[in-house]
């Protein structure tokens, strides 16, 4: 019997090579499926998202209101030592026959240790006493003359000012000199 050659075949349209990187097309309805699931997927990593974003931004809301509320705690905990000390100080003042040079020396104390723990959590005094004066720092209530003191400098500080962090919490009020007292001509 004869063997089958590529000369007596009939005339059959010969099969089109697939080009490279494409695939043969699969029928429209498989293709609208795949598309439909994909979708479907994409969707739902979507809404999973959404969802994650949510629950993230619930929980930094709720993790900064812990940090407002209990941001002062390591702070009030420094600060307690120095509130007991000033209640026995108190207790001490109240007894017959105090030594009020004691309590003095007493309060003096406290007054260290509470601008001990203050200094610990970044409060620094401003106390510019014969400084010049910066109106960034310092708060002039009054200007008085002053043969002692340099123009525009510090004479007096009426309160402290404090800086928190390298920021400006409170300025500091002071009178500033205003130079050499002027003598008025004699009438």
């Amino acid at each position: 019997m004869n063997s089958p050659d590529a000369k007596d075949a009939p005339d059959k349209p010969a099969p089109k090579p697939a080009q490279a990187g494409t695939a043969p097309e699969a029928p429209l309805d498989e293709q609208l499926a795949a598309a439909k699931k994909e979708a479907a997927d994409n969707h739902d990593r979507y809404l999973r998202a959404a969802a994650d974003l949510e629950n993230f931004r619930r929980r930094t809301v709720r993790e900064k209101e812990e940090l407002r509320l209990f941001a002062a705690s390591r702070l009030l905990e420094d600060l307690l030592p120095g509130l007991d000390n000033l209640a026995l100080g108190l207790e001490a003042a109240k007894q017959p026959n105090a030594d009020m040079k004691g309590l003095a020396g007493g309060v003096e104390l406290v007054q260290q240790q509470l601008k001990a723990a203050l200094a610990a959590h970044g409060l620094k005094e401003i106390n510019p006493l014969g400084q010049a004066f910066d109106p960034h720092q310092h708060e002039a209530i009054a200007h008085q003359p002053s043969a002692d003191v340099d123009p525009e400098h510090v004479i007096k500080v009426v309160r402290t000012g404090y800086v928190l962090n390298g920021r400006l919490l409170r300025p500091a009020a002071v009178v500033v000199s205003g130079g050499k007292p002027v003598k008025e001509p004699a009438a």
